[in-house]
């Protein structure tokens, strides 16, 4: 009997300790919002914002484009090109989004840099939203990748 009340004991503290959200805070534009962890860094360039954790193996870069004259139909090729990539257009995945945007997702492993990359794009009229991943190979599991998922996918456009 003693060792089950410990064992579920051990179990409850641990669901606990591992259950904890690190601290994020909101780091906000004109345009869109994202939520950063608390303990990241935030580089905002005006056009470019760059985010990423103190020991540097990765970042999100968030690039802003208004009055860009980028066909929807030219836009998967444009997302291979920025990797050098020579992946099918069929590999990226579209649809249709929130707010009239047309959302573009696409994975990239770099085999030379020993980066994946994750990438969103969101697209409507004129306006684009470029959202991109890298991280370095062996940190792209466990807490750290759950981090980045969670910040990228944390991105909302406001108009």
């Amino acid at each position: 009997m003693m060792k089950r009340i410990s064992l579920l004991l051990a179990f409850l503290i641990s669901s606990i300790v591992f259950a904890q959200k690190i601290a994020t805070k909101v780091f906000d534009r004109p345009t869109y919002s994202i939520l950063v962890p608390e303990i990241w860094k935030v580089m905002d360039n005006n056009e470019i914002v760059n985010i990423f954790p103190d020991n540097q193996i990765g970042a999100i870069t968030i690039s802003e484009y208004h009055d860009l004259a980028l066909p929807e139909s030219e836009t998967k090729k444009f997302i291979l090109a920025l990797y050098r990539s020579t992946d099918e257009e069929s590999k990226i995945k579209s649809r249709s989004g929130k707010k009239g945007y047309t959302e573009y997702s696409y994975e990239y492993f770099d085999e030379k840099e020993k980066l994946y990359w994750t990438t969103k794009v969101f697209q409507k009229e004129k306006d684009l939203y470029l959202i991109t991943i890298n991280c370095k190979e062996k940190y792209w599991n466990g807490n750290y990748m759950s981090l980045f998922n969670e910040t990228f996918n944390s991105f909302k456009i406001k108009k």
